[in-house]
């Protein structure tokens, strides 16, 4: 099976791992010349977290995000007026991320060369139209700099191709202008000191149609005291209309539209106005979303991400939607015979989910109180009540449920028999069999023993060279409640490798193992999902 992946975003990149990781072939064709590590911060909801784990980024996302501590929500002198835990301090058994988006978007822009190849995605190629016939699409492309016309022919296409999906206008091509809520959005980086614990988003609101959210998206920079903080500023300026052009997410701004709403905001811990000045270029477009469609897709052709359900950001929840978007294709597609079904079986599951996403966030857009000072309208209730009703309302309207995500089976589809033609060494299935029951019982020895000498690694502890190092640094990663990651290397000489390699955590339902198999630079991966409960010792 081959997907035709229109859009080289979070949403597109994040598609062609997971088909490529479910055995599936994924070519992606994106408009611009270069990708490049654009925008400023995001966050990854522990659901999207989840994802990229068991796609195999746990490293990856450490290295480049903060795990979000808390969220805490103040007026414009700081005071605090409601606050709740986020990640794994909240339950999850994944952490939430604060990256930026640039980072993010490079990240998996390296993981798809390398897994899929560097044809795997194609610059500077702008999708036209498709053309679907009863076995498969016919995509025409044309180069942004020879104007050269390109045919991709493909068993399905998915458009990922954002906000202004050209995906999505060939399929409703009557929908109408994008819906402005009324509100402009200023956003920027900047270097500050660190603020709170050094991991809290904040949500500041001080009435008067102004808010500011900020939080910390460089790993590490709390402990000498800093902060490398990404805001956002909110400013009502109209009420809700149609949008009247197009909304760019990195239009250029000017500090003298945005600075004059907040230049007396004193939140004491963290200078707003100094914060504002100091960003040097930021960037300014409306919040704009669209009303859920009734359907996505038709035929070989569905959407994804943005494509198929833009969101206002206050929830924080656009690009991990389209994370889970992409593995639940790539699942669907895996599992069902008919790839055409499969499509509708996908949009099913995601269109209801994603549509009570993009209403909940209308709602808490509308239900932030004018004034703080006076948020029951009474002149005399405390304004902590409403920022703990809408936070709650907020979980309850989009399923943000922590013992269902924690318990839930994992996406990891099948390998599609013949994707690769390689061969396995060993066999995955009987050496992870004999790890987990190993795992069950605690027999480090075992464990050690499967993976031949020695352990190459524990994740993020280094090296175990002995049962009694590698039974240490797991109990320490039980302690903290980690992700854990094995990884065990076996060469068949210089131009043959394969290793083994385990993402868990301890009181995790669901474990993954993967062998990996490299063959003159070409590599086929297995993955392995267990529930070790069962097995017994």
């Amino acid at each position: 099976m081959h997907v035709v992946v229109i859009g080289g975003g979070i949403g597109g990149l994040t598609t062609a791992l997971a088909l490529h990781e479910a055995g599936i072939r994924a070519t992606v064709l994106e408009r611009t010349r270069e990708i490049r590590p654009l925008g400023v911060g995001i966050n990854l909801q522990p659901h999207a977290v989840r994802e990229l784990t068991e796609l195999g980024f746990a490293d990856e996302l450490a290295a480049i995000g903060v795990p979000t501590a808390d969220m805490v929500w103040v007026d414009r002198s700081g005071n605090p007026l409601h606050r709740e835990e986020r990640g794994t301090a909240r339950g999850y058994r994944w952490p939430q991320y604060s990256v930026h988006r640039g980072e993010l978007q490079m990240m998996l822009l390296a993981a798809v060369r390398e897994r899929l190849g560097p044809e795997a995605v194609r610059t500077g190629t702008v999708f036209e139209h498709v053309r679907q016939n009863p076995d498969g699409v016919h995509v025409r492309a044309i180069g942004r700099e020879t104007g050269e016309v390109t045919d991709t022919t493909g068993d399905l296409l998915v458009g990922a191709d954002g906000l202004h999906s050209a995906v999505r206008a060939r399929l409703h091509p009557d929908e109408g202008p994008l819906r402005w809520s009324g509100t402009m959005m200023w956003r920027g980086v900047t270097e500050t000191d660190a603020f709170l614990t050094g991991r809290t988003m904040i949500h500041a609101d001080a009435g008067r149609g102004a808010r500011l959210i900020a939080y910390p998206i460089r790993p590490g920079a709390a402990g000498q005291g800093r902060s490398l903080t990404n805001w956002v500023c909110m400013v009502s300026v109209a009420e809700p209309q149609p949008l009247d052009g197009a909304a760019g997410w990195n239009r250029v701004g000017r500090l003298e539209d945005v600075l004059p709403h907040f230049t007396d905001w004193e939140l004491g811990w963290l200078d707003v106005p100094g914060m504002l000045a100091g960003g040097g270029e930021l960037l300014e477009y409306p919040m704009v979303d669209r009303d859920p469609l009734p359907s996505w897709g038709e035929g070989r052709v569905t959407l994804l991400g943005d494509a198929a359900h833009p969101m206002y950001p206050v929830g924080a929840n656009g690009a991990s939607q389209a994370i889970v978007d992409a593995r639940v294709l790539a699942y669907e597609l895996a599992t069902r015979e008919d790839p055409v079904v499969a499509l509708r079986a996908y949009e099913d599951k995601r269109r209801a989910a994603t549509s009570a996403i993009v209403l909940a966030n209308r709602r808490m857009d509308r239900s932030k109180p004018r004034n703080p000072a006076d948020a029951d309208g009474s002149g005399d209730g405390p304004a902590q009540g409403i920022y703990t009703k809408i936070a709650r309302t907020y979980r309850n309207s989009t399923g943000d449920d922590v013992a269902e995500l924690n318990a839930r089976a994992s996406l990891h589809p099948p390998i599609r028999k013949g994707n690769t033609g390689m061969t396995f060494k060993p066999e995955p299935t009987d050496v992870t069999s004999t790890y987990y029951a190993a795992w069950k019982v605690k027999d480090f020895d075992t464990l050690r023993s499967v993976l031949a000498e020695t352990v190459d690694f524990v994740g993020p502890y280094g090296s175990a060279t002995s049962a009694d190092e590698f039974r240490a640094k797991i109990e320490v990663a039980s302690e903290i409640n980690t992700d854990i990651v094995v990884k065990k290397v076996f060469s068949d000489g210089p131009d043959v490798l394969t290793w083994f390699e385990m993402h868990t955590s301890v009181a995790a339902p669901v474990q993954v193992a993967t062998w990996s198999h490299v063959v003159d630079g070409k590599i086929a991966r297995q993955r392995v999902a267990f529930d070790p409960r069962p097995i017994t010792g």
